[in-house]
């Protein structure tokens, strides 16, 4: 195996880890002894059938210390729970779906909806104890085509949630449940598609919310997916109570854990609506990207008043300069200023805002749209001519992000913007870009075609340097020392396609990343973790690149079909590393090309799903 090196400024190694196993080399190392490196090997890809239906870790990290000593920790994966699974005194599944009055929702036949999609992590660490809060993305298993289903209606989307679970922490570093219980939304008027998150400087954890389904036009498709995800609201989650509002929905939520295991959650609406993957503060503690999920997304960036409060700011969408089309492309950024708010402001434009009372909307006719509109293309292959009516600007900005962006000239052209990480010290970003089509090739029909690049199925991680005093396209300062300049893709962070599937079915190459979408950077260790959504990998894979010596090695295999999420690393969490990151759509994959791997996916129930971590590694501090 090849080893990926880590160098390290000052690390230490908590005494807890003493009695891991030694390698062949190791001498009588302290616990206590300063870490000169760490490495890790390259697990190969699995090729027998038993491995690819599981997920497992092969990969060693190997610590060098300061005396020349060093030693081997194996990595292991580790199951906390599952979403069928009832722990921590919680009387239902934890995947179990609410409504608005925290009463358990139940499917046509009277059983529980369980959602069997686990996806972001936060391990906090809050006083003295340590808690998990953990998303729900979404809810497919309801989806089975049955008749009872057909008969009642039934929904292709469900009200999400989060849970918060409290751990206990074993003098091995080993973690388990404590306590557990689901996350109550109903004061911000319930969650919707909860995907990936992240933590932010004051420790504090920042949800999303991934809504294709209420992105309207009444001009386009949205409309009808627009109409159930309404209606999936309204009478799952508030009984009919009340009537869903579509501009309620699209926002980041924060969720404040207490030391007593309390929680308050706010939803951000000055940070602009979209179909969010994830947000990430910079450590600045007021800078933010976002990640904008689907099809002819665009890039945010917010700017908060006040550093740790991201209730009032300024929102701005990238404008994408090409100056390469090779190997994922290369461009120069600039900012468009969208506007700024507060949240209590734009939660009373939410309030009684409609698509119709912020735009005049027609549809184009041969390409081209009448005198005083714009012809967009934002979040649908679809084109709209739209102007906004007057006085409605800030609505246009915060409610509809992205179709104002690109009234402002801002590029919505991004496909599949997934996860987002910053490398503090070398102050970069880096944005998983999960595939580089549709709206990011060269389509001269496109309103205005800003991204030109060559088509890559596999889709690329970028790289963005992150500069102080930048100015937005007005020419006015932007109030941050973290602006995102330029974009661009290392060489190993590029996946590549294959020409034809191999003997497994991959049309990707498994040495190479396909499909990144949660990403964490971890500074200690100079090494960004990129787990794997691929429908191109068989398995999908986590993934270790050390940004120093530009080494990529595979850390976890999952089960076939499965994709990794809640990527999170904890890098001194009392004493011992952790790399979480769960796993959803158990064994959602059929070969087709080999009899043994399609005979043990078939007994895999693919409605498990597995919250759980990475473990062995010592405390990097």
């Amino acid at each position: 195996m090849k080893y990926l090196k880590i160098s390290l400024l000052s690390l230490a190694v908590a005494s807890a880890l003493a009695g891991c196993g030694d390698d062949d080399n190791t001498t009588s190392a302290s616990a206590s002894a300063a870490v000169k490196s760490v490495e890790f090997s390259s697990m190969p890809a699995p090729t027998v059938a038993a491995d690819m239906a599981k997920t497992y870790s092969a990969s060693v990290a190997k610590v060098t210390y300061a005396d020349g000593t060093s030693k081997d920790f194996p990595l292991t994966y580790n199951k906390l729970f599952g979403v069928k699974d009832k722990v921590g005194g919680n009387a239902n599944a934890a995947g179990q779906l609410y409504d608005h009055k925290m009463t358990p929702i139940m499917d046509p036949m009277g059983k529980p909806v369980i959602a069997e999609t686990p996806d972001a992590n936060s391990l906090l660490k809050i006083g003295s104890n340590l808690f998990l809060v953990s998303h729900l993305e979404y809810d497919w298993i309801l989806s089975d085509g049955s008749e009872a289903y057909k008969k009642e209606g039934w929904y292709t989307r469900m009200p999400m949630s989060m849970i918060l679970t409290g751990i206990t922490q074993g003098t091995d570093g080993k973690l388990s449940v404590k306590s557990q219980k689901p996350l109550d939304f109903a004061g911000v008027d319930g969650l919707w598609i909860p995907c990936f998150g992240s933590q932010t400087p004051w420790n504090t954890h920042l949800g999303s919310e991934e809504d294709y389904d209420l992105q309207y036009n009444p001009l386009t498709t949205g409309a009808a997916t627009t109409t159930a995800g309404v209606k999936a609201l309204t009478e799952k989650y508030f009984n009919n109570e009340k009537i869903a509002n579509p501009y309620h929905y699209g926002f980041i939520p924060e969720v404040t854990v207490k030391e007593d295991g309390s929680t308050t959650i706010v939803k951000h609406y000055s940070m602009g609506r979209g179909t969010w993957e994830q947000s990430k503060v910079m450590p600045d503690g007021k800078t933010a990207y976002m990640g904008d999920d689907g099809t002819h997304g665009f890039m945010l960036m917010y700017v908060a008043d006040k550093a740790g409060d991201l209730s009032s700011g300024t929102i701005y969408a990238s404008k994408w300069t090409q100056t390469s089309a090779d190997a994922g492309g290369k461009a120069n950024l600039t900012w468009v200023k969208l506007g700024s708010g507060t949240d209590k402001e734009i939660k009373a434009l939410a309030d009684v805002a409609t698509f119709e009372s912020i735009f005049d909307a027609v549809a184009p006719a041969e390409g081209a749209c009448p005198t005083g509109y714009t012809r967009v293309r934002a979040g649908s292959t679809a084109d709209e001519c739209l102007t906004v009516k007057a006085g409605q600007e800030k609505a246009a900005a915060f409610l509809e992000s992205r179709r104002y962006a690109a009234l402002k000239g801002a590029t919505t052209e991004f496909t599949k913007m997934e996860g987002v990480a910053v490398n503090a010290a070398d102050k970069k970003l880096y944005m998983a870009m999960s595939s580089i089509r549709d709206s990011m090739t060269d389509d001269a029909k496109e309103p205005i075609n800003d991204i030109k690049l060559k088509k890559s199925s596999s889709g690329a991680t970028y790289t963005a340097d992150l500069k102080s005093g930048q100015k937005d396209t007005s020419g006015a300062a932007i109030n941050s020392d973290y602006v995102a300049s330029n974009m661009y893709v290392e060489t190993a962070l590029l996946g590549e396609d294959l020409a034809a599937a191999d003997a497994f079915g991959n049309t990707s190459n498994v040495d190479k990343i396909a499909n990144p979408d949660n990403i964490f950077f971890a500074e200690k260790m100079r090494t960004l973790f990129i787990g794997e959504d691929s429908g191109m990998h068989v398995n999908n894979f986590v993934w270790a690149y050390n940004v120093d010596t530009k080494k990529l090695s595979r850390v976890l295999s999952g089960v076939a079909g499965a994709e990794h999420n809640g990527l999170q690393v904890a890098e001194d969490m009392n004493g011992h590393t952790y790399i979480m990151s769960n796993n959803q759509h158990h064994g959602d994959w059929a070969t087709g090309k080999n009899t043994e791997v399609d005979k043990a996916l078939a007994t895999i129930d693919k409605f498990d799903a597995d919250f759980g971590y990475i473990g062995g590694l010592p405390a990097i501090k």
